[in-house]
């Protein structure tokens, strides 16, 4: 895991909007984009439409990750505290 994985996940605790994820974390959009995609295919973080819907595979797009929320999955929290 890399120290930008790790403090995505940590941010991840509970529901994240991704404008919110930006703020608290300062990567370029391009490391941030890829990070979150690194996670989503290691199952470690759930994108979401809204606080209660996860996202479908072809709803993901690295065009509009602005428009989700991201969530750490329990896999990714085990991940997170090891």
């Amino acid at each position: 895991m890399t120290d930008e994985e790790f403090d995505i996940l940590e941010e991840s605790y509970f529901v994240m909007k991704y404008k919110d994820l930006c703020e608290e974390l300062n990567l370029p959009t391009a490391a941030l984009h890829e990070n979150l995609k690194s996670l989503h295919k290691k199952g470690w973080i759930k994108i979401l439409t809204d606080v209660d819907t996860e996202a479908t595979e072809t709803q993901i797009s690295n065009d509009n990750y602005e428009n989700y929320y991201f969530l750490a999955t329990k896999s990714g929290l085990l991940a997170h505290n090891s």
